[in-house]
């Protein structure tokens, strides 16, 4: 029986509990029926069984311009019998080619094996079955034709290149000479993965369409369903259509360990699994028996009152579909992320929704000058205090905050505003759940994941994933392009590269920059080809998607192209930043170093591009502090509205926190990214929703009642004109709006000229600005001669200290500044400025600073800084410091 939920709202309390053990699932007796969005269709498949000569499992030949059907094989078993490939005439892929150029409507008449199609002997056409390409035509069913108009201006031609001779690393870096053997071994796996995936699956572009074979598949006459579960004695499809009656559907198995189904459609021609209905596969395994959700689930749910998901037959009628209307962007010059997370992105205490976002966020990061929204949290996670780490269904997106339709809506949206969505993908772990997660999903240990401790990771409490298996490349490549072909992402965030790259994960490991901690045997060689692997699918295919990598240890050659021998990534975090800040914070004002900020902040690859922060959503959870509770602290409570006296604390950490992300923009990289509310300084810390946990010494540690209260992002504080907040949510705005105009943070011109530790000041030039900061806690210098490389009129283009930005209005924002020639701070000319304490101020040509619309003013309370020294007119020192270049490592 299966009952209709419509509109509904998804449980307002998810799931807290971390993990499932492993044991027999009930049968649930009701259903839900959701809405569902497929777009994916059959198409030809054929296969032959092959030898593989590596530790790589079994693989499948097939057409070039066709899905392979999907391969697995026994873990116990490494060899198969050696067959000659056919000799197999291919459909004509450049008509199909020719008329997708013009944007003419293309029947797509896909062809795909079901369980009744058989081969002369009987056998069921599946992976790895020998196939009699002469009675291939009459064992086949046609699927639904498909109707796919490609818009002409979208239409291009999806190659992915093969690999170069991977030696112009070496040209870029002639350091890296000394471990040619390793990276010469590593680019070796790379080009043989790459041979071997164009021999046996015909090519990248059909290897990673295992989406297509795998899970269900449905056709004209009915759903196929396909699972990799090669530890499992027996396996039936069970779920609300059948009652959970592990008799009814039960499931074949090929000698390569891929269970199969066909169900033939209802005699009224109905589907025989129903929109909305829950499914899973229940197995017997060397564990004992379990039900799992189907590890290419495209939706899943919690029912209320139940710990584990359930997944859910996802296909909805084409009327329900959303279909998107907005092309998607370009991809920017240089990118401007608003890093972000749906559950938590309301100012009331509750998990929020994809539509909400869609509605009252985007608006919000469109004003604010970004140019990309980073999502979080997309893949399903059964724990929500997890961040959405712990991903336990990978091709599912979340539902607690929506249905895939929403988050398609949601998409669409951004790209009518004209912004970039990038997804935080998690490809380095997975949940350790057993019911509803990938780990012992046949009863095994190394199912998808290394077995013993190199598959476990200690700290995270997750699985680790074994990137030399071949079902696992299929699966985890195939996921990063559904979420590209089906949702119409712009790219990815790479989450915890760092622990893949490294069999140490980071962990303990100080990196120094010496090359011999990046090319030895702690390196992971599987997970590095991986990643080029990755980076190859996504450019090759999406050639506007973006592939940001999370990689604290500073690898060698990770933004670098994979024909030319890197890992592929476009940029990489620069993660150094942000700990750098904290350091900086926890010292005196005194103590701070111009020379180590200027250092930490350029100290990055040459050619390799980095996306700089100074904070993101590490610094905000709950055991870490803000930037600006490291430097408001306790004060905030109590001092942030105008109609009050503000405190020394209050104004330092105002003009400090703004300071900080300029110059953290200015100079950190080629991108720049900042978590939800901190562009305000919002208040406290992130904690999720949380109960006791008892650990098995017998103490507990104390949750927070299950409380959404700091689960949320007070956006009404930034936007309220009463209180302090909306100064430096003011500022962030023209911050952001200043790069867009200037484009300074990809321009080849920089140059530091001045770091003076006496004077506590930063002058450095980029693009066609001039930056100049004032640390000093209460020094103002007037007449202070600042370089520049060009002559003419400057004028201010962005002061920190307006009052608009909460700042003291020591600046006439009209005055005219004209350039003297004559070598200073090695530059052939300068300029004499006034720099009030605790300020940064930026500087343009008179002719490219003329002023675009304004924003719209805030009335705002001016008030001079308490209890501080009156600013202290210091001349000019007659000695001056020398000119120092921008640091930066090879």
């Amino acid at each position: 029986m299966v009952y209709t939920v419509s509109g509904i709202r998804f449980p307002s309390v998810p799931s807290l509990q971390k993990s499932s053990q492993l044991s027999f699932h009930d049968r649930r007796s009701a259903s839900f029926s959701f809405l569902l969005n497929r777009n994916s269709f059959s198409r030809k498949s054929l296969a032959v069984k092959c030898s593989h000569d590596s530790d790589l499992s079994s693989s499948t030949v097939a057409e070039s311009d066709k899905v392979l059907i999907p391969q697995g094989h026994d873990n116990s078993s490494t060899t198969t019998d050696e067959v000659e490939a056919p000799d197999i005439t291919s459909e004509d892929p450049q008509k199909i080619q020719e008329l997708t150029m013009k944007g003419e409507k293309i029947d797509y008449e896909a062809v795909s094996t079901d369980k009744d199609d058989k081969d002369g002997q009987g056998h069921v056409l599946s992976s790895h079955v020998d196939v009699d390409t002469n009675t291939q035509a009459e064992n086949t069913s046609v699927s639904i034709n498909k109707k796919v108009k490609v818009e002409s201006e979208e239409a291009r031609p999806k190659i992915i290149a093969p690999p170069g001779t991977g030696h112009k690393i070496y040209e870029i870096d002639p350091s890296l000479q000394a471990h040619r053997a390793h990276l010469d071994f590593r680019y070796g796996q790379y080009k043989r993965l790459h041979e071997e995936i164009n021999k046996y699956e015909g090519g990248l572009d059909a290897f990673s369409r295992g989406y297509e074979k795998f899970g269900f598949t449905r056709s004209a006459t009915g759903i196929t369903y396909r699972e990799w579960a090669p530890g499992a004695t027996s396996a039936a499809l069970i779920g609300d259509f059948n009652n959970w009656n592990p008799n009814a559907d039960v499931m074949t198995r090929n000698e390569f360990g891929v269970w199969e189904i066909f169900l033939p459609n209802n005699v009224d021609g109905s589907l025989p699994i129903p929109h909305g209905s829950r499914v899973k596969i229940r197995m017997e395994t060397p564990s004992g028996i379990k039900d799992s959700i189907p590890a290419w689930i495209k939706f899943s749910v919690q029912a209320p009152g139940e710990i584990p998901y359930n997944g859910i037959y996802y296909d909805p009628p084409e009327e329900e579909k959303y279909v998107f209307k907005y092309p998607q962007p370009k991809r920017p010059k240089s990118l401007r992320i608003y890093e972000s997370h749906v559950g938590m992105s309301s100012s009331e205490p509750k998990i929020n929704t994809y539509v909400n976002f869609r509605d009252e966020v985007l608006p919000r990061i469109k004003r604010l000058g970004y140019n990309a929204v980073q999502i979080m949290a997309i893949q399903e996670h059964s724990y929500y205090a997890s961040f959405g780490y712990h991903v336990t269904n990978f091709f599912a997106p979340s539902s607690r905050f929506g249905t895939p339709d929403d988050l398609k809506s949601l998409i669409d949206k951004a790209h009518e505003l004209g912004l970039l969505v990038l997804m935080d993908i998690v490809h380095s772990h997975a949940s350790n759940n057993t019911l509803d997660g990938l780990n012992m999903f046949d009863g095994t240990d190394t199912h998808y994941f290394h077995g013993g401790s190199r598959g476990y990771h200690w700290m995270w409490d997750s699985r680790l994933f074994n990137y030399g298996s071949w079902e696992v490349l299929r699966y985890l490549l195939s996921n990063a392009r559904w979420w590209l072909e089906e949702y119409k992402f712009d790219g990815f965030r790479f989450d915890g590269v760092t622990s893949m790259m490294y069999t140490h994960h980071g962990l303990g490991v100080g990196f120094t920059g010496n090359y011999n901690e990046y090319f030895g045997f702690a390196t992971d060689v599987d997970a590095v080809v991986y990643l080029m692997l990755v980076n190859d699918v996504i450019h090759g295919l999406f050639p506007e998607a973006i592939t940001i990598g999370e990689d604290v240890s500073g690898m060698p050659t990770f933004c670098l192209p994979t024909q030319d021998g890197g890992v592929g990534f476009d940029y990489r975090l620069h993660m150094a930043i942000a700990d750098k800040w904290i350091e900086i914070l926890k010292k005196k004002d005194e103590d701070w170093e111009m020379g180590d900020i200027v250092h930490s902040l350029t100290n990055r690859r040459w050619l390799e591009k980095c996306v700089a922060y100074a904070e993101s959503h590490d610094q905000a959870l709950v055991g870490d502090k803000t930037i600006a509770f490291w430097l408001m602290d306790k004060d905030m409570y109590d001092f942030m509205a105008l109609d009050r006296p503000s405190t020394p604390l209050i104004d330092r950490g105002i003009a400090l926190h703004k300071m900080i992300r300029l110059i953290t923009m200015g100079l950190g990289g080629e991108g720049y990214l900042n978590f939800m509310g901190n562009e305000f300084g919002h208040p406290e810390w992130i904690d999720f929703p949380r109960g006791d946990q008892h650990l098995p010494t017998g103490a507990v540690i104390p949750g927070n009642n299950y409380s959404y209260d700091k689960c949320r992002r007070r956006f009404d504080l930034g936007d309220a004109d009463y209180l302090r907040y909306r100064g430096m949510q003011e500022f962030d705005q023209a911050m952001q709006h200043l790069e867009e105009r200037f484009g300074f943070m990809t321009s080849e011109h920089q140059y530091i000229s001045r770091k003076h530790e006496g004077d506590k000041v930063i002058v450095f030039e980029r693009g066609k600005l001039v930056f100049v900061f004032n640390f000093h806690w209460y020094n103002s210098y007037s007449d202070y001669r600042v370089g520049c490389l060009n002559p003419g009129k400057y004028k201010i283009v962005l002061d920190s200290d307006d009052p608009l930005f909460g700042g003291f209005n020591r600046l006439n924002p009209t005055a005219e500044y004209f350039t003297s020639d004559g070598w200073y701070d090695d530059r052939p000319r300068s300029f004499l400025v006034y720099a009030p304490s605790r300020t940064a101020v930026v500087y343009a040509l008179a002719d490219e600073a003329e002023p675009e619309p304004k924003l719209k003013p805030v009335e705002v309370l001016v008030m001079e800084p308490e209890l501080e020294p009156e600013p202290k007119q210091v001349l000019e020192s007659e000695s001056k410091p020398e000119p120092v270049e921008a640091e930066v490592e090879p």
